[in-house]
C-alpha cells in the first residue's frame, strides 16, 4: 500500500510561516510523507518586515536587523544563501531623552542595570538620591518566589528604585514591547532577571558576574561593531531568498481564510471566496486575535481575543547631510516616558547601518505610539511628520523639508506579554493538546517578539508534527 501524505496547511507567511513551510519542504526533499500548502491573506510574504529600495537607501519600515546572539536567524540566512549579505551594525553612543536633553546611557548598563560603578555614579540622567536608592538593590532582600510572575514595573521598582525605572529601564525595554511596564510579565519576558535574583540576591551583582563571565577579548575591529545583524539590502531580501526555496504551487497569496474546523481527524478551512481545504495538520501563524477569530468554534482561545495589543508606527524621514546638525555623536536614542514628547526612539540610521544610506544623506527614523498612547498613529501623515519634527528638533537642527519619507502604520501590532502570560499560555496548549491534536500556534504573540524568536517558534511547530 502507498503511504498518503500527510497534508499540512501554515497559515500566515511572515517570517513564523516562511521558517515552518521552508523547514517543511527541506524534509519532503530529504523523503518525509507530507505536503505542505501555505496561505497568506496579503499579496506579499514577510509580515512586519518590508524594507523599501530607493534612490540608493535601504529603509525598514518594520523591524530592522535582529540579535546576533539568537543565531538561528543566521544559520537559515546562510542555508537559504545570503551569508555574504550579512552586516553588523555600526556601535556608538545611545541616549535616552529626558526632558529636553539627550543623557548618553551610562556605560556597562545592560537593559539599563548597571554593572560598572563609576559610569553609573557620573550619569547626569539621574540625581544622587536615584542612585543612592538604586545602590539599595545590593541589600533588598528577593521579591519573587522561585515560579512567580510579577509585572518588570513592579521588580524593577522595589529592587532599584523609580527613578533608575523611568528613566533608563523602562524607556529601553518599552522600546522592545511598546507596552506598559507596570503590566508586562516578568516571566514572559525577561525570566533572566528573576533566575539572577533568585540566584545572587542583587540584580546589579548577579549581571555583573555575567557580564564577567562573558567576557572575551576583543580586537579594535570587534570592538567598533554592534550586536544586531541585518542584510546589505534589507530584510526584505531574506524573505524573498526562503520565498524561492520553497515550492511555487505550495504558495497561496490573497488568500482570506474566515474559519477552521476540526471534523472526523482532519482540519477543514474554509476561505472568503467559498473554497474549502482539508488538511491533517495545521501551523497557526497569525496575530493572536486573529487567530482567535479562525477558531471562534471552540471555547479554547479566549485570553487569546483577550491579549492587548500596541499601534505603532515607524516614520523615515531623509536628508541631505548638511540639513541635518546635530552635535551629538552616536546612534539614536529612546524617550523616557516622563517626557512631554510624540516621539518614542529615534535611530540616526546613516551613522547605525552605513548601508543604508548614499553618501552625502541622512536617514532618520522615529516611532511613534506606545501601549495606551497611540492616536497619533490615526493622525495624518502630514501630522505625523510635523510631530516628529517638532521633537527632533528640541535636540537637532533640522532644515527645511525632508527629500522623501515613508510612514508605516501597525495596527495592533505589538502583542502585549501582560502578566499571567505564560500560564495562561500553558492552558490554551494544554487545551489543544487534549481537544484539538494537529493544531500549532507559533508566532509573535507566544513565546517571543524577535525575528529569530519567530523562527524557532515555526519550526520547533514542524519538529513536533515530524515527530508524531
Amino acid at each position: 500500500m502507498v503511504q498518503k501524505d500527510r497534508r499540512i496547511a501554515i497559515i500566515g507567511g511572515g517570517i513564523t510561516g516562511l521558517a515552518a513551510a521552508y523547514k517543511l519542504k527541506k524534509a519532503k526533499a530529504n523523503g518525509a510523507s507530507i505536503s505542505y500548502d501555505l496561505f497568506e491573506k496579503s499579496e506579499r510574504l514577510g509580515g512586519k518586515i518590508q524594507t523599501e529600495r530607493v534612490n540608493g537607501f535601504v529603509v525598514e519600515l518594520g523591524p530592522d536587523s535582529y540579535l546576533a546572539r539568537k543565531d538561528s536567524m543566521t544559520r537559515l540566512a546562510i542555508e537559504v544563501g545570503l551569508e555574504e549579505e550579512l552586516l553588523f551594525n555600526d556601535s556608538g553612543q545611545a541616549y535616552v531623552l529626558k526632558g529636553e536633553t539627550l543623557h548618553p546611557i551610562p556605560g556597562g548598563a545592560i537593559m539599563g542595570i548597571p554593572t560598572e560603578i563609576k559610569p553609573f555614579l557620573h550619569t547626569s540622567l539621574l540625581s544622587p538620591i536615584g542612585k543612592l536608592r538604586a545602590a539599595g538593590d545590593f541589600f533588598s532582600p528577593r521579591i519573587t518566589a522561585r515560579d512567580e510572575d510579577i509585572s518588570l514595573g513592579h521588580f524593577f521598582r522595589r529592587r532599584l528604585g523609580n527613578e533608575v525605572v523611568d528613566s533608563l529601564i523602562e524607556p529601553l525595554l518599552s522600546g522592545i514591547y511598546a507596552g506598559d511596564l507596570d503590566k508586562l510579565s516578568l516571566k514572559a519576558t525577561f525570566p533572566q532577571f528573576l533566575q539572577v535574583e533568585q540566584k545572587y540576591g542583587s540584580l546589579i551583582r548577579g549581571m555583573k558576574g555575567a557580564k564577567a563571565k562573558q567576557a572575551k577579548p576583543q580586537t579594535e575591529a570587534a570592538k567598533s561593531t554592534g550586536m544586531f545583524l541585518t542584510f546589505r539590502r534589507g530584510l526584505q531580501s531574506f524573505v524573498d531568498a526562503i520565498e524561492m526555496q520553497l515550492d511555487s504551487d505550495s504558495v497561496h497569496k490573497g488568500s482570506d481564510l474566515m474559519k477552521i474546523v476540526k471534523q472526523d481527524k482532519h482540519f477543514h478551512l474554509y476561505f472568503k471566496n467559498g473554497e474549502e481545504a482539508i488538511y491533517d495538520e495545521v501551523i497557526i501563524t497569525t496575530p493572536p486575535k486573529v487567530t482567535a477569530s479562525l477558531l471562534a468554534d471552540y471555547p479554547y482561545f479566549s485570553y487569546l481575543s483577550e491579549m492587548e495589543s500596541t499601534t505603532v508606527a515607524t516614520i523615515a524621514l531623509a536628508y541631505k547631510k548638511e540639513k541635518v546638525i546635530n552635535r551629538h555623536e552616536g546612534t539614536g536614542f529612546v524617550v523616557s516616558k516622563k517626557s512631554n514628547h510624540t516621539i518614542t526612539a529615534c535611530t540616526w540610521t546613516h551613522n547605525k547601518w552605513q548601508h543604508s544610506t548614499p553618501e552625502g544623506y541622512a536617514l532618520l527614523r522615529a516611532y511613534v505610539g506606545r501601549a495606551g498612547d497611540s492616536a497619533i498613529v490615526s493622525r495624518s501623515d502630514e501630522e505625523i511628520v510635523s510631530a516628529v519634527l517638532y521633537d527632533l528638533k528640541q535636540i537637532m537642527t533640522i532644515e527645511g523639508k525632508p527629500e522623501f519619507y515613508f510612514i508605516k502604520r501597525w495596527q495592533e501590532a505589538m502583542p502585549q506579554y501582560n502578566v499571567g502570560h505564560t500560564y495562561k499560555l500553558a492552558k490554551v496548549k494544554e487545551d489543544i493538546v487534549r481537544n484539538l491534536p494537529g493544531l500549532h500556534l507559533a508566532g509573535g504573540g507566544y513565546d517571543g517578539i524577535g525575528l529569530p524568536d519567530c523562527i524557532n517558534q515555526g519550526e520547533a511547530a514542524v519538529e513536533q508534527i515530524l515527530n508524531r
